[in-house]
């Protein structure tokens, strides 16, 4: 199938619109991946003309839902990375055992894979019933859906697989319940998150947190962005607190980088002034 030809000028023009009617800031994105996104909907919409295509995106709410849905990147899996989540179990989270209440922010939690999966390590770690997950989305249907707990039961077997070589040792079926092609997972994982929308671009620190998770979410930026979103991150970060990233991205060109000491592992600092 040949794709429409959208140029950067009505991208441009479609950013500005959805800045101008609903605050939603794309502008920092990496622009080939948000043009590409773009040009999928566009064609997969069959829209006379990309004026047609933008008239809708700027005047009918529930195509503006699906707009977002598409154009923001939600790919997850519970323990994705599992020597990532080890590091969690085996080093972080036990130093944070020994404050009397912890609070972490999960950045980008998409329809809630790894919020579920941080709220079974914390419990196997006897930390739950201390412990608050803020877990937040730009988008709020994959929270919707984040928030039922319910993932495809077909998944669950390489999300076992990855569990058990995440350190885990109980038997992972024990977390949820089969309903017909759907896994449910256990109220008492559920009720430590708390999921609500967050903009990364626009909206301001909310809390103090002792961990912060923000993984696979700054590749979409470009470079101002993400050094505006770790000056956010570390304004809600405690003394002594952890930052985790994806593996392909870093702090190491931003000035709050001076702050930070990286684990020997993975992509996690731990804020030293």
């Amino acid at each position: 199938m040949e794709l429409p030809v959208v140029n950067d000028e009505q991208v441009e023009i479609l950013l500005s619109d959805l800045l101008e009617q609903y605050g939603y800031d794309f502008t920092g994105y990496s622009r080939a991946s948000l043009k590409r996104r773009i040009i999928r909907l566009y064609s997969l919409d069959k829209a006379l003309s990309f004026a047609e295509f933008r008239y809708k995106v700027n005047n009918d709410p529930a195509y503006f839902k699906r707009f977002v849905e598409q154009i923001t990147v939600n790919v997850t899996e519970m323990f994705r990375d599992p020597q990532f989540f080890k590091t969690l179990r085996e080093t972080v989270l036990p130093k944070l055992g020994t404050y009397p209440f912890i609070r972490i922010w999960l950045a980008g939690c998409s329809t809630g894979e790894e919020a579920y999966s941080i709220s079974i390590v914390l419990k196997e770690l006897n930390l739950l019933h201390k412990s608050l997950i803020y877990a937040t989305d730009l988008n709020p249907s994959v929270l919707e859906k984040a928030a039922q707990g319910m993932f495809a039961l077909g998944q669950m077997k390489q999300y076992s697989e990855n569990y058990i070589a995440a350190g885990g040792t109980m038997d992972f079926s024990g977390y949820y319940s089969a309903n017909y092609s759907l896994a449910k997972f256990d109220d008492e994982l559920r009720r430590k998150i708390i999921f609500s929308t967050h903009n990364l671009v626009s909206d301001h620190s909310f809390n103090e947190f002792q961990l912060i998770l923000c993984r696979n979410v700054l590749i979409y930026f470009d470079r101002d962005l993400q050094n505006n979103v770790l000056e956010l991150f570390d304004e809600s970060l405690e003394d002594l607190g952890y930052l985790a990233l994806g593996t392909k991205e870093t702090i190491d060109f931003s000035p709050v980088n001076k702050k930070y000491k990286r684990l020997p592992a993975h992509k996690i600092w731990r804020k030293v002034s």
